[in-house]
């Protein structure tokens, strides 16, 4: 779908309003969309999906987005409104970019990340929250030594400094 309503809501005293979506969606040349894929138009001026930019099926383009050139993205992303996207960007599956959200030029977003702040300029993220790569995988890595760190912390607090395997 090209063009439905973007989400917009309003708090007020009876309710939420809804925010009057009169904007446009603007498709560039090149541009493949995947099925079951939805692209909002913007509330004022334009969603823009840039030229060559590739979209898998079941995909969520909010309101107000940019989308840079040749950028692609794996299917079930999800990216709010308002959100950047540079030119030459990958999102792998299930990626969620929060709202207002700028993924710089050649940035790469690991499958089921979710991103909370802005990606820089050839950056590499992945995770929940998506995080530097290195980062992310040193997290992982220490994440897999915590059940035997904690039985070793346990251990000490007991006085029993020996290991288990002595």
């Amino acid at each position: 779908v090209l063009g439905s309503d973007g989400f917009g809501y309003a708090p007020s005293p009876t309710g939420m309003m809804k925010i009057p979506q009169v904007g446009k969606v603007v498709v560039a040349d090149d541009v493949e969309i995947g099925a079951n894929t939805a692209v909002d138009r913007a509330a004022m001026d334009e969603t823009r999906i840039g030229r060559g930019s590739k979209i898998d099926n079941l995909v969520q383009v909010g309101h107000n987005v940019r989308i840079g050139r040749h950028s692609v993205f794996s299917a079930q992303c999800g990216i709010s409104g308002s959100c950047t996207i540079g030119d030459g960007v990958t999102m792998g599956g299930q990626v969620g970019l929060g709202d207002h959200i700028t993924v710089g030029h050649g940035a790469k977003v690991g499958a089921k990340s979710g991103v909370h702040r802005t990606v820089p300029d050839g950056g590499t993220v992945f995770g929940y929250p998506a995080l530097d790569i290195r980062e992310s995988h040193r997290i992982a890595a220490a994440l897999r030594k915590l059940p035997e760190l904690l039985r070793r912390v346990s251990r000490l607090e007991r006085g029993d400094p020996q290991d288990e395997e002595s």
